[in-house]
Order: structure tokens, then C-alpha cells, then sequence
């Protein structure tokens, strides 16, 4: 996960000692990222954060990030969904009450919607083994 989103994790107390005594991490099933503008080195950029959906047992989740460069033009835009792992079977899973309140409660993007597994699956891409 890139470092904005374990910023913001940490933030609502999901570090990565809290996550491993718990024994779940986040997993990245896609991230999409489109450009707009160039950005330059040695320029100040700030990136926003977003919560745009979560499933009813907060299991999946998608973030969106703005990224914004020194004059405050919007240059890029991230598009991330995942969930949760448990470390131990490696199997998806749902957030414990005490993480899932937490999260429940967290400031949610315009436009935020529960998510379904079928949303995790909109891409349609398998593997193809050799």
C-alpha cells in the first residue's frame, strides 16, 4: 500500500504493530492511476485521501487519492480497492467489531457506496497460467 494510505491507517489506529497482534494486513486487488499534468521535482505536491466505498463488514474497501501540485492543480488520480487478510489462514476477512467500528466512523468521500464482492470483481481479469 502506498505510504498515504498507511498514514491514514496509523492514524485510526491501525498500525502495523496493532494489525500484526490482530494478525491482518491490507491486500491491493487493483490500482488505477490516471495523469493529467506533469509534475515537477523539488515541487510541493499534496494528496488527498478518500474513502469511496466499504463493504457492510468493511471485508473490501476503496480508497481514491487526488494529487495536487504547487498551484493547486489536480495532476493525478488514484483509484484503489482492497481488503483484509488474516495473516494466519491467508484467506480474506472481515474487520473485528473494535476496527470495524472504527473504521464505520471515519469521514467518507462524496459519492461513497457499499461495496459488494461483485465489485471486487468488476475488471474481470483471471490468471492465465503457462
Amino acid at each position: 500500500m502506498s505510504h498515504t494510505r498507511m498514514s491514514f491507517l496509523m492514524e485510526i489506529g491501525f498500525d502495523h504493530r496493532t494489525l500484526a497482534t490482530h494478525e491482518i494486513g491490507p491486500v491491493v486487488f487493483y490500482e488505477h492511476i490516471y495523469y493529467f499534468k506533469e509534475a515537477f521535482p523539488g515541487k510541493p505536491v499534496k494528496v488527498s485521501m478518500e474513502i469511496m466505498g466499504m463493504s457492510e463488514d468493511a471485508k473490501f474497501f476503496e480508497f481514491h487519492h487526488n494529487f495536487y501540485n504547487h498551484k493547486g492543480e489536480n495532476f493525478a488520480h488514484c483509484e484503489m480497492m482492497g481488503a483484509w487478510m488474516d495473516l494466519k489462514t491467508r484467506k480474506l476477512t472481515a474487520l473485528s467489531d473494535d476496527f470495524l467500528t472504527t473504521f464505520r466512523n471515519v469521514e467518507k468521500g462524496d459519492g461513497f457506496r457499499i461495496l459488494t464482492k461483485e465489485d471486487t470483481r468488476k475488471f474481470s481479469k483471471a490468471p492465465k497460467n503457462l
